[in-house]
């Protein structure tokens, strides 16, 4: 059986990222924002390391709160407070949100989609084994593989198909808009099975229609 199709995070991630240090200046910063077009940085130490990162929501703090103006009341929460502080800042380390959400290069789309959601953040900094900051994934990056045509879909999972011998010639595909419908029959129920999870975990599919038959249902035996 081929192994999962599932990209991973060095397959997704951007690997050009522009960063600062903790002594980067504020307006600097914002000079970089603007003529990069990008709306995060993220704050390195000395090692290259991802101490923390700054985005445009951290620097607006400095709008939102003028300087001189009173703490915010207890109602405003932690948040509120932190930002408070935020806005008296000159320099990265004064402004970032830290310690960052960090992910490996060699995990699976699915992981950073769950820590993504886990922290409810929009990206999260790629670290090689040693801790250095080698790479920067956003959402936008994990929907990449949804843009993949129809017939790239059908090539790559027939090819997975293929190379299961109880499925090779028992199996037809059809994609459309990236959802896979199956058809044939095969002997056991655990090949239809597996051939839906062939299918699933082909790059860029949406959904899987089930409309395979089997002759013998071998779940009944081994209780799965």
């Amino acid at each position: 059986m081929s192994e999962p199709a599932e990209q991973t995070v060095a397959d997704l991630m951007v690997r050009q990222v522009h960063t600062v240090v903790p002594t980067t200046p504020f307006k600097e910063m914002v000079g970089t924002m603007i003529c990069q077009d990008t709306d995060i940085l993220p704050v390195i130490d000395l090692d290259g390391r991802p101490a923390g990162v700054v985005t445009e929501s951290d620097l607006m703090a400095k709008l939102e709160f003028r300087a001189g103006a009173d703490r915010p009341s207890l109602l405003a929460g932690s948040r509120g407070r932190a930002r408070w502080h935020k806005a008296s800042g000159v320099a990265a380390a004064d402004v970032m949100t830290g310690p960052p959400i960090v992910i490996g290069a060699r995990s699976g789309a699915g992981v950073a989609a769950r820590r993504l959601a886990a922290h409810q953040v929009r990206q999260l900094c790629v670290v090689d084994d040693a801790g250095l900051l080698i790479g920067l994934l956003c959402r936008q990056h994990l929907l990449r593989p949804f843009r993949r045509g129809d017939p790239a879909i059908h090539a790559d999972l027939w090819r997975r198909l293929a190379e299961c011998r109880h499925l090779a010639d028992c199996c037809d595909v059809e994609v459309a808009d990236g959802v896979v419908t199956l058809t044939g029959a095969v002997r056991l129920r655990s090949h239809a099975e597996q051939a839906i999870r062939e299918a699933h975990e082909t790059a860029g599919v949406i959904a899987v229609r089930n409309r395979m038959h089997y002759d013998f249902d071998d779940y009944m035996i081994t209780g799965m």
